[in-house]
C-alpha cells in the first residue's frame, strides 16, 4: 500500500468509528459503503489483523485498534486544521460533495458554461475532476433531503413518468383506459424516504391507466442506473423532471402523459457552503452561479406545475 492509500484507509476507518456506521461514513466521503469497506479491509490485510468488529449493534474497534484510537482521532483533527490553514493556497479550487444523481445529471451538463466564464476555476466533484480530492471538508455539500442549519434551497423536484420515444408511441397506440397495461414499470428507491414523493403505486392510484401489478418491476437505487434501462426501452419510470430536463428537451426522453400529471417532492436539493471557503473568490462565483441556475430550474418546474 502506498502512503496515499494508507491515508485514505485511515480516513475511512476514523470516520466509520466516529459515525458508528460504514454507511454514514461512506455518505460523507461520497463513496459507496462497499468502497469504504474495501479501504478498511485493505488496511486490515496489510497489518494482518482486524480493526473493526461488525455486529448487529453496529461497529466497534478491536483491541488492537483501541490502543491507537485516541491518536487516530487527534491526528485527523490536526490534519483538518492544516487543511483549513493551507486552503487559501488553493484559491482557484472548488471541492464539491453531492448527491451523485444531481452531480451527474444536473450539475455536469451545466458546468461548461461556468467554466467558459471562469476558465481558471478547477473542480473536484465527488473525488473526481481537475484536481485530486483533498483531506478535510469540501467547500460545499449538496443533498436531497431535509433542511439543515445554514443551508440554501436549490429546488424541489417534480416527479412524473418518463420513457423512451419508442415506448411513448407504443403506449399511445394502446386503449386509453389501459395504456400502461402490460408495459414494464421501473422503480426508484432514492425517493422512498420523501413523504411527498410518488412512485408508480401512487401515480396509478391517482391517474389510472393500469389495474394490475403497480408495484411489480425492477428497482434501482440511483436514477443514472434506471435511465440506462429507460434508454434501452426496458420500461417506464417515475422520476424527477429537474434532473432529466435536458434529455426531454433533446427528445432522448419523452413524457408519455401530460406534464401536469405529476407531484412535487416534499424534500428538496439543498446546498451548504463552508463559511471559510466563501472567503475565496472562486467559491463565491460558483455559489452565485449555482443559485442562479437553480432559480431557473425552479421557474421551469413551477411553470410545468402551473400548467
Amino acid at each position: 500500500m502506498t502512503a496515499a492509500t494508507h491515508l485514505r484507509a485511515l480516513q475511512a476507518l476514523e470516520l466509520a468509528i466516529r459515525k458508528g456506521s460504514l454507511k454514514d461514513a461512506a455518505a460523507e466521503l461520497a463513496i459507496t459503503p462497499a468502497a469504504l469497506g474495501q479501504r478498511i479491509k485493505g488496511l486490515e490485510d496489510y497489518l494482518g489483523f482486524d480493526l473493526l468488529v461488525r455486529g448487529r449493534s453496529g461497529i466497534r474497534p478491536t483491541r488492537e485498534l483501541e490502543a491507537a484510537l485516541a491518536h487516530l482521532g487527534a491526528g485527523f483533527r490536526e490534519l483538518d486544521t492544516v487543511c483549513r490553514i493551507l486552503d487559501f493556497q488553493r484559491v482557484n479550487e472548488v471541492h464539491v460533495t453531492a448527491d451523485s444523481d444531481w452531480a451527474d445529471l444536473w450539475l455536469r451538463p451545466r458546468l461548461p458554461d461556468f467554466r467558459q466564464a471562469n476558465p481558471n476555476t478547477l473542480f473536484c466533484i465527488n473525488g473526481i475532476g481537475d484536481v485530486p480530492v483533498r483531506l478535510g471538508e469540501a467547500d460545499c455539500e449538496v443533498w436531497f433531503g431535509d433542511a439543515r442549519d445554514g443551508d440554501e434551497l436549490l429546488f424541489h423536484d417534480y416527479l412524473l413518468p418518463v420513457c423512451s420515444p419508442n415506448i411513448t408511441e407504443r403506449t399511445a397506440a394502446a386503449p386509453e383506459e389501459s395504456r400502461l397495461e402490460g408495459f414494464p414499470l421501473l422503480h426508484l428507491d432514492c425517493y422512498t424516504f420523501d413523504g411527498g414523493a410518488i412512485g408508480w403505486r401512487e401515480w396509478i392510484a391517482k391517474y389510472g391507466y393500469r389495474s394490475t401489478g403497480p408495484g411489480r418491476g425492477i428497482r434501482y437505487k440511483k436514477l443514472v442506473q434506471a435511465l440506462e434501462a429507460v434508454y434501452a426501452n426496458a420500461g417506464l419510470l417515475v422520476c424527477g423532471l429537474a434532473l432529466v430536463t435536458p434529455q426531454v428537451d433533446a427528445g432522448e426522453l419523452t413524457l408519455p402523459f401530460p406534464a401536469e400529471m405529476g407531484e412535487r417532492s416534499a424534500n428538496a436539493y439543498r446546498v451548504a457552503f463552508r463559511e471559510d471557503s466563501l472567503r475565496r473568490n472562486a467559491t463565491v462565483k460558483f455559489r452565485d452561479w449555482l443559485l442562479e441556475q437553480s432559480a431557473a430550474t425552479r421557474a421551469r418546474l413551477e411553470s410545468v406545475m402551473a400548467s
